[in-house]
């Protein structure tokens, strides 16, 4: 299909999950993020990022430790040995929103306060379950066109559903499970 027309009607981007790390797949994230759309950006975007930063306010990284040690350059365990400061870091040299992915998510925000999130278990650590958070973020961010609170939104209900779908244990949790439970987060009770 021609991007161009895709990219008009579209009013926030989720790029990342699926989109490899081809010449092909540069181009297409260059393309996309040309366009000026709000994005929540993930997975092989975050890889093609680390090998050409950018600093960009509209948009939400949404990485994993051993991502968010790439984009800064050092190895997973000194991301998790001060997940609070990486985050900061990664805002300070990327721009816009920052979810730093794992247990007690961290959502930062220019001019916020860190958000760290209570929320989430153990079975939520499977393949997956960044690629429901990207597009539940994304999703939110179309309805309220705020990228932070989208970011501090999304990590919440992804959370919360996944906590609702380990009712049933949390050994072989999929993404589809967390995905089925999505509905009944952002839905008032009894609707």
């Amino acid at each position: 299909p021609d991007l161009a027309g895709v990219l008009s009607r579209a009013t926030v981007l989720a790029i990342g999950p699926g989109l490899g790390l081809s010449e092909w797949s540069r181009g297409l994230l260059a393309a996309a993020l040309d366009s000026g759309l709000p994005a929540v950006v993930d997975a092989d975007a975050l890889t093609l990022l680390a090998q050409s930063p950018l600093r960009r306010d509209a948009w939400v990284l949404t990485p994993h430790p051993g991502e968010a040690g790439r984009l800064l350059g050092v190895s997973s365990p000194q991301v998790q040995g001060d997940r609070l400061s990486a985050a900061s870091r990664l805002q300070a040299s990327y721009g816009g929103h920052v979810v730093l992915k794992g247990a007690g998510s961290i959502v930062l925000s220019p001019g916020r306060w860190p958000c760290i999130c209570d929320r989430g278990n153990p079975g939520m650590a499977s393949g997956g379950m960044g690629d429901v958070l990207t597009g539940v973020i994304a999703g939110i961010a179309a309805q309220c066109g705020d990228l932070g609170q989208a970011a501090r939104a999304g990590v919440f209900v992804h959370a919360q559903a996944g906590d609702l779908a380990a009712r049933r244990g949390e050994r072989g949790l999929l993404a589809g499970d967390v995905l089925d439970q999505v509905r009944a987060c952002v839905n008032p009770s009894g609707a």
